[in-house]
């Protein structure tokens, strides 16, 4: 094989037209069969969000929801989502690009330092309330020990997954000065911070 034949990738014929719903919006692209989701949600369709950390599906920080269930997405082929629901962490956010009501937990509780691994956890932490609304403290140190934080130590992870589980039952939304505090505050904390 020359260099020129190296740098050129896969041809038209190795390619193929998918179409993947995510976020409630179905995307048509032309990708290759062994292209993962995580590279097609990221490079494709432009969703960076979910970010690549180990690609052997161990750290949890591409978490994506497929129908609902938490996956990795660094270990499923884009092909393989066709007439699947995914959801991302760009769907949290609310209709006015504010925090939405788990990612405003994590932000009060400083359930984030870096920031690298939140978008897993909130993927996670967001499958996991739809399938339990209440969970207990244990019951979510366990689904949290799924994915690798190297920052938190977990604790306020947990914090900010079990309040957002109380709010959501008691009705509230979560948002800014929810989550554990009682009253408003005035920090500008952008979605975008928020899911980096």
């Amino acid at each position: 094989m020359t260099s020129t034949e190296e740098s050129t990738g896969p041809t038209e014929a190795e390619k193929v037209l998918i179409e993947l719903r995510v976020n409630g919006v179905t995307r048509e692209l032309i990708t290759e069969p062994r292209r993962t989701l995580v590279d097609a949600l990221r490079h494709d369709l432009r969703l960076t969000g979910t970010h690549v950390g180990c690609e052997h599906g161990v750290c949890g920080s591409c978490t994506v929801l497929v129908d609902g269930a938490p996956a990795r997405s660094c270990l499923m082929f884009a092909v393989q989502a066709e007439n699947h629901e995914i959801t991302t962490v760009e769907s949290l956010e609310e209709s006015d690009g504010s925090l939405g009501d788990l990612q405003s937990c994590f932000s009060r509780n400083h359930g984030l330092q870096c920031g690298f691994c939140t978008p897993g956890f909130l993927m996670l932490a967001e499958g996991y309330l739809a399938e339990n609304p209440a969970p207990t403290r244990e019951e979510v140190r366990e689904v949290v020990a799924s994915n690798y934080c190297r920052c938190t130590g977990y604790q306020t992870i947990v914090d900010s997954i079990v309040e957002c589980a109380e709010l959501r039952r008691q009705g509230h939304d979560g948002g800014p000065g929810m989550c554990g505090h009682g009253s408003p505050t005035t920090e500008d904390t952008t979605t975008e911070e928020i899911s980096r």
